[in-house]
C-alpha cells in the first residue's frame, strides 16, 4: 500500500525548542510526498530525485550509528530499479521538504522499531542533519506521525485534529523568497555563544513561546494575541536575520484588530505564519501577499 507523507507547520517553538521549551506542530496536508518507481527515470524530476535519494542513502551508510538502522541492500536495489520520491513540498519554505523525505526513508527502510517518541525524534534529527548540518528532529517526526502534537524535552503529547479554537485562524503569507536553513541555524548557534544573548533569550523569549502555546490550547484568545505580539517583538530582537526585508513591515505594524505574525520554520524566506480572529480584515490587510489559509 502506498503511504503518503505530508508537510508540516511549526506553529511555535522552532528555535526555542533547543532550550527545552515547548513546541507545537501540525501536519499540513496541502503538500505531500510518496515513493514511486520508474525504471527508466524518464522525467527530469524522477531522475533528480533518484540522484538526491542516492546521496542521502550514502550519508546514512557513512554515519557510524545510523548505518546499523537500515536495510541498505533493499534500499540500493530499489534505487537501481528506479525508486524516487515524488513530492510537491516546496523547498526553502519551512514546510518540511527534507522532513518528508527523512520520514519516508525511515518508514520504508528502517530495520529497528522505536517505540519512544523522543528517541525517534533524535534518530530522525540525526538523519535530517544531512540536509541542514543540524536538526532537532521535530520536522521529520511530525511528517512521520502525521498528527498534531505538543512536545518538550521530556514528553510528546498527541493532540486531536480539532484542537485549535474555532475563532482563531492560521494562514501563511508568501515572501516569494526561498530560505536556506543551514546558515540561519549556524547564525543562531553562534549567537548562543554570547552569554548575554543566551540569558536574554532564555528569560525573555522562551517563556513567551510557552505562553502562546498554552493560551492557544486553552482558548484564551485575548491573552494569546497579546503574547503573540510579544513574540513578534522578540523575533525582531533575537532572530532578525530570519525575517526577510520584504516582510518586516508585518512584524512592525500594529493593526487595530487581532492579527499577529511570526517566522515559519527556520525563517529567512518562505512563508510568514499569521494568526487572526477576523478573516475578512486580515485578507484586506494582507492584500499584497499571496495567502494560504490553514
Amino acid at each position: 500500500m502506498r503511504k503518503t507523507f505530508y508537510s508540516k507547520i511549526i506553529l511555535f517553538g522552532e528555535y526555542s525548542m533547543i532550550f527545552d521549551a515547548t513546541a507545537l506542530m501540525i501536519p499540513f496536508r496541502k503538500y505531500q510526498g510518496e515513493w514511486r518507481m520508474d525504471p527508466a527515470l524518464t522525467s527530469p524530476g524522477a531522475a533528480y530525485s533518484n540522484k538526491s535519494v542516492r546521496k542521502f542513502c550514502q550519508y546514512l551508510q557513512s554515519d557510524a550509528e545510523l548505518s546499523s538502522f537500515f536495510d541498505f541492500n533493499r534500499f540500493q536495489a530499489d534505487l537501481e530499479a528506479g525508486l524516487y520520491f515524488d513530492a510537491n513540498v516546496p523547498t526553502g519554505y519551512g514546510l518540511g521538504s527534507s522532513g518528508t523525505l527523512t520520514a519516508a526513508v525511515f518508514s520504508r527502510y528502517a530495520t529497528v522499531t522505536v517505540e519512544e517518541a523522543l528517541e525517534l525524534k533524535r534518530i530522525l534529527g540525526r538523519m535530517e542533519s544531512c540536509f541542514h548540518g543540524s536538526s532537532s528532529g521535530i520536522d521529520p517526526l511530525q511528517c512521520y506521525l502525521n498528527q498534531p502534537f505538543r512536545i518538550t524535552s521530556q514528553r510528546l503529547t498527541l493532540l486531536p485534529e480539532d484542537f485549535m479554537p474555532t475563532d482563531i485562524h492560521v494562514f501563511l503569507a508568501d515572501t516569494g523568497i526561498k530560505s536556506n536553513t543551514k546558515p540561519l541555524v549556524q547564525y543562531f548557534r553562534n549567537k548562543r555563544e554570547d552569554p548575554d544573548y543566551l540569558k536574554a533569550f532564555q528569560t525573555d523569549y522562551v517563556p513567551c513561546v510557552s505562553n502562546c502555546i498554552r493560551q492557544l490550547l486553552e482558548g484564551e484568545k485575548t491573552a494569546f494575541f497579546a503574547s503573540l505580539r510579544q513574540l513578534t517583538e522578540g523575533q525582531l530582537r533575537f532572530l532578525r536575520p530570519m525575517i526577510t526585508d520584504n516582510s518586516i513591515d508585518l512584524f512592525l505594524e500594529k493593526p487595530d484588530f487581532n492579527i499577529g505574525f511570526k517566522i515559519s520554520g527556520s525563517g529567512g524566506g518562505g512563508y510568514v505564519l499569521g494568526f487572526t480572529d477576523d478573516v475578512a480584515k486580515a485578507t484586506e490587510f494582507m492584500n499584497d501577499y499571496q495567502l494560504i489559509w490553514v
